[in-house]
């Protein structure tokens, strides 16, 4: 088991279950979940639109947006209990636009040239 600590957003949504069972915290119609990825899951997903998602999709959007908000992958790596680095990078699937502000880091030292109808890459 590993500790994890929580965001406010999963704080505040684990405080408004309070008093809802004596002994867990989340419960549908008074009975305890004991699982996710049920029929109730997939029946949501249904009523939601949502076509090819599994539960553990989650894990994967949640690492995603850690990293493309600047989660760096070492603290990932403890926060999603990875054994590897490999794993979190497995997880972290990013959209090429969190690549676009590093797209020009290479312009001060190299430049494409436009000679005689050719294009080089000169260094400067």
């Amino acid at each position: 088991m590993i500790g994890v600590p929580l965001n406010d957003d999963a704080i505040a949504t684990i405080k408004a279950q309070i008093g809802k069972h004596n002994a867990r915290i989340f419960t549908y119609k008074g009975v305890p979940i004991k699982k996710a990825g049920t029929t109730a899951w997939r029946k949501a997903l249904v009523r939601a639109g949502i076509i090819n998602f599994r539960w553990h999709d989650l894990r994967h959007t949640w690492a995603s947006w850690h990293v493309q908000n600047g989660t760096p992958l070492h603290i990932l790596k403890e926060l999603g209990g990875w054994s590897s680095f490999d794993m979190v990078q497995r997880y972290a699937h990013l959209a090429p636009e969190h690549l676009a502000e590093y797209a020009n880091n290479s312009s001060a030292s190299c430049k494409i040239v436009a000679e005689e109808n050719k294009l080089k890459l000169k260094v400067v």
